[in-house]
């Protein structure tokens, strides 16, 4: 595995630099072979999405359909805050993603709690909500704890309290489906207590068939233990960040997840924490990130990268040169590293956007990807990588 080099990025965006720092143009300068590459790589890719353009918006991944909604509220003039929440709520609403809002997975007491920040750049506000519960949408309850209050940040039962104050109804946010996956992963830790056989167990797959839908067919059942059996192998760290530019140059995001599946109830990520799962400065850019958000913080991600776009770098190599940060923390050692994944995603104030990934891939094998909306469609663009392989690989 090798690591990329912030040329070889460039050179596979076909972009330039303005003005770097030093480090940057000596990191740079230090391996045209792989800039030769990935300039390879790019001409064999899709299409390029464009860059420089308003209105734009960015996403994870598991946001591009739901672009298609915030570009048509941009284009016709709403507020970049409104555009990103009207976005992210379709995917929270959305029981088929369990990694946000309604269906997401819950934690080691089968208890969904969700967290969620945004930050309005025209008027440099931001609100937060963490460990909130039976609340579908709290990137709604963010807005409101930022222009309601005088806080940041609202937490646990407060939040809750806060939320139905504002006439936000409760809602159980425990799916079917989620309640199935946390049983299994519950009755597989035989280590742990006495609930069920451990994935080692030649009874589990016969134990877990028994929680299927009895009218499923035999490779919808395959499927879903095949599934269940990942999910409590690899506890996924599910999130959607979501960032918008207008025409006249404002920018609003905003980060909402379910966290870490199984996690220790109260445990909260990196997406609710200003500066790390999101920032925004009108004057420069926004970025946000998905994946192992404790990494994330003792980075403070999003505002490293933002301080690096106000500095002249491309939002692509500003992702980079956090995850440089992160892998800085281990010592470069790619086998610990690869325990975890971290994205990030940027935006800067002309309209160039950029994505980096820890690992080029994600488990399983899938590129590691980010969407963008340049005005004409949504579109998924493969993340430039601190590392060739994949998460968890080794």
């Amino acid at each position: 595995m090798s690591k990329w080099t912030r040329r070889g990025f460039l050179t596979t965006l076909g972009g330039s630099i303005a003005a770097v720092s030093t480090a940057a143009r000596d990191a740079a300068a230090s391996d045209s072979a792989a800039s030769a590459l990935a300039a390879k790589g790019a001409a064999s890719s899709a299409p390029t999405v464009a860059q420089g353009v308003k209105p734009l918006m960015v996403a994870s991944s598991n946001g591009r359909d739901a672009l298609t909604l915030g570009m048509g509220l941009l284009k016709r003039g709403t507020d970049t805050l409104e555009a990103v929440l009207r976005t992210v709520n379709v995917v929270e609403d959305d029981p088929a993603d369990n990694s946000v809002g309604y269906g997401g997975l819950p934690n080691e007491d089968c208890i969904v709690e969700l967290d969620a920040s945004v930050m309005h750049g025209p008027t440099r506000r931001a609100g937060s909500v963490a460990s909130i519960r039976n609340i579908k949408n709290p990137s709604n309850v963010a807005k409101l704890v930022m222009e309601r209050t005088d806080h940041v940040m609202i937490v646990g039962a407060g939040a809750l309290r806060f939320a139905e104050a504002h006439g936000i109804e409760r809602s159980n946010l425990l799916t079917e489906d989620s309640r199935r996956r946390w049983l299994a992963w519950k009755e597989s830790m035989s280590d742990r207590d006495s609930w069920g056989p451990g994935l080692d167990s030649p009874e589990w797959k016969e134990r877990m068939s028994s929680l299927l839908p009895r009218d499923w067919t035999p490779e919808q059942k395959g499927a879903e233990l095949a599934y269940m059996r990942e999910l409590i192998l690899y506890a996924p760290t599910g999130t959607i960040n979501c960032l918008a530019l207008d025409e006249k140059g404002d920018i609003s995001g905003c980060t909402t997840t379910s966290g870490l599946a199984w996690k220790i109830g109260g445990r909260v990520g990196d997406s609710p924490v200003i500066g790390a799962g999101l920032f925004v400065d009108n004057d420069t850019g926004a970025a946000g990130s998905t994946g192992r958000g404790e990494e994330n913080i003792k980075v403070a991600g999003a505002h490293t990268i933002v301080e690096a776009m106000s500095r002249g770098i491309p939002p692509g190599e500003a992702c980079l040169l956090a995850l440089e940060r992160v892998a800085r923390n281990y010592n470069d050692d790619k086998r610990k590293l690869s325990r975890f994944h971290l994205l990030f995603y940027a935006l800067n104030k002309d309209g160039q956007h950029g994505g980096a990934s820890l690992w080029k891939q994600r488990r399983g094998g899938r590129p590691a990807t980010y969407a963008v909306h340049d005005g004409t469609q949504p579109r998924l663009v493969e993340c430039a990588a601190l590392f060739d392989g994949e998460a968890g690989s080794m």
